[in-house]
């Protein structure tokens, strides 16, 4: 495989992309992503503590776990174009800290309103970090063939960082108090810190232009306004000015901020890049994906722990599998992509995907050890292939100068489709869940109503009302969450199906860029014709990667 490498290069600093460097950089990138993805998943086994512990209502609870993924998303397109202007790995330092600090605070945290503002934090050290590991790695792999690999071993890291966060978080949490979770991030950013300085190269973009901070807070008022009104579907009347109004005021300010970076002679986001199809439909199969799927884990730990009886440890292994099969999807995804090319590869997973989901809706209230391994396995396996394929084809359509932009967008999309995915899903499991404890027998309407909101807050009213009408709703509440989760299932089914759908647009083949090779002018060689030759001091030399 031949790459993009540059002779005259400065003697003060490495290029990015020269020589056997680079692996060692996607090493550091790959760390710094698995300080992220940690975190994204070792909350999830510990809603049920957090719960007990501070006592947060179903929209706190939800805020809880969505203020990181929102404010991310919210934030990306911000630090991923500020890492275009003032140096991609500069950013990705300040993260690490953030994230750090962050960190210490949602241990510490004694209030859900505390916890949720932690978890904000986080996703603003989220937001530096994960953008620029994406545009450091475009840089430093300028060769196709060469970064679908790349790519592959990050997404797997990424599969390797979701299933330790489950694990490492069921084990702190049989051994210490929940806000154990995150203090796992500060010895990794103690060591992602010092050792980035030294090892990771400092790249930046060629745009120069002022930062959009009007649009950037346009962006995220939207992005808030918006998922605000779909976590609020599942919560209360649809036609509730509460749920109408937020909708209105995302999807207003979204289309403004559309328009706006459309005006704009240096736009925080090149919406020109949209016009690739290939890019687009790359971002839309993102999104789909995420939206169906992210939510999933969430309900599905708490199947495993207040349905199931499992223990948070022993939650953490039941999903093992599901990201273990990620982490093995990953490391082939050069091998499928070259051989099968993008639309097949994401349309298959897609449906691999869709698959599984239809097939975990036989799981019930007793343990069914072998459906889960099946389920989860396949649902990993097909998850990976889609995002794979779907990245490395986004990646490759954008220009090598707004590497920081379109990981911005890619990491962008990702996230609002988690964050989304969580809000929209959750809202689909409250709207089918809800109705189940209406009407049992020997317990009061308000007792009925408080256990409604949610399966953690249906087992302390049962405990409270005790004998045989808390065994009635605790047995109600059960029966209900696992009608909510097979509802939840065929949503999300739906959700993949048409993602496979829009996969059909994708290229065909992958397509190997050629890449230019810079030679020193006394190498120069005289083309035979007068129209032919060079531009003074170099030659250009296009050869095929391979």
């Amino acid at each position: 495989m031949s790459g993009t490498t540059t002779a005259a290069a400065t003697p003060r600093r490495r290029a990015a992309g020269a020589g056997a460097d680079r692996w060692v950089v996607l090493v550091v990138l790959c760390v710094s992503l698995l300080l992220v993805a940690v975190d994204a998943t070792v909350l999830h086994v510990a809603v049920p503590a957090v719960t007990e512990d501070l006592r947060p209502g179903a929209t706190e609870l939800l805020w809880i776990v969505d203020a990181y993924p929102l404010v991310c998303a919210s934030l990306l397109i911000l630090f991923g174009t500020l890492g275009d202007r003032i140096g991609r790995r500069r950013v990705l330092l300040l993260g690490y800290t953030l994230f750090g600090v962050a960190s210490g605070m949602a241990a510490l945290a004694d209030s859900a309103h505390m916890l949720i503002v932690a978890r904000a934090l986080l996703g603003v050290g989220g937001a530096m970090i994960m953008p620029a590991t994406l545009s450091i790695l475009r840089q430093v792999f300028p060769d196709r063939r060469e970064r679908a690999m790349a790519i592959g071993v990050w997404s797997a890291v990424a599969a390797v960082g979701a299933a330790v966060g489950p694990l490492l978080g069921g084990f702190l949490l049989e051994h210490f108090w929940w806000g154990s979770v995150f203090l796992v991030n500060i010895p990794l950013m103690l060591v992602g810190l010092p050792v980035g300085r030294v090892l990771l190269p400092e790249s930046k973009g060629e745009g120069d232009g002022p930062w959009d901070v009007v649009g950037a807070l346009m962006a995220t008022a939207g992005l808030f306004a918006a998922v605000l009104g779909v976590k609020r579907l599942g919560g209360g009347p649809v036609a509730s000015v509460w749920t109408v109004l937020p909708l209105i005021a995302g999807a207003g300010l979204l289309a403004a901020f559309a328009r706006r970076q459309r005006r704009r002679a240096h736009p925080l986001v090149d919406l020109r890049m949209f016009a690739r199809p290939a890019f687009g439909r790359s971002v839309g199969c993102i999104v789909l994906a995420m939206l169906a799927l992210v939510g999933l884990e969430l309900i599905a730990a708490q199947y495993l722990q207040l349905v199931l009886g499992l223990s948070p440890l022993e939650t953490g292994l039941r999903l093992l599998p599901l990201t273990v099969a990620a982490m093995a999807a990953g490391l082939v995804g050069a091998r499928m992509l070259r051989r099968f090319g993008p639309r097949r590869m994401v349309c298959s997973g897609f449906c691999l995907t869709a698959a599984a989901v239809v097939s975990l809706t036989a799981m019930g209230g007793e343990d069914n050890g072998p459906l889960l391994l099946t389920g989860f396995v396949l649902l990993g396996l097909g998850l990976e292939t889609t995002l794979f394929g779907a990245y490395e084809s986004m990646l490759s359509e954008a220009p090598p100068e707004q590497a920081g932009g379109a990981a911005a967008i890619g990491e962008t999309s990702y996230q609002l489709g988690a964050g989304i995915g969580i809000a929209l899903l959750g809202s689909v499991m409250n709207a089918a869940y809800a109705p189940g404890l209406t009407g049992v027998p020997g317990v009061p309407a308000q007792a009925s109503a408080a256990a409604g909101r949610s399966l953690g807050e249906a087992h302390e009213v049962a405990d409270r009302l005790g004998g045989p009408a808390g065994a009635a709703l605790r047995q109600a509440a059960r029966h209900a969450f696992v009608h909510g989760l097979h509802v939840t299932l065929l949503v999300s089914a739906a959700l993949l199906l048409l993602g496979a759908a829009m996969a059909l647009r994708l290229p065909r083949v992958m397509q190997c860029e050629t890449a230019r090779v810079e030679v020193p002018a006394q190498r120069r060689v005289s083309g035979p014709k007068a129209g032919a030759a060079p531009a003074p001091g170099r030659v250009d030399v296009r050869e095929t990667a391979s």
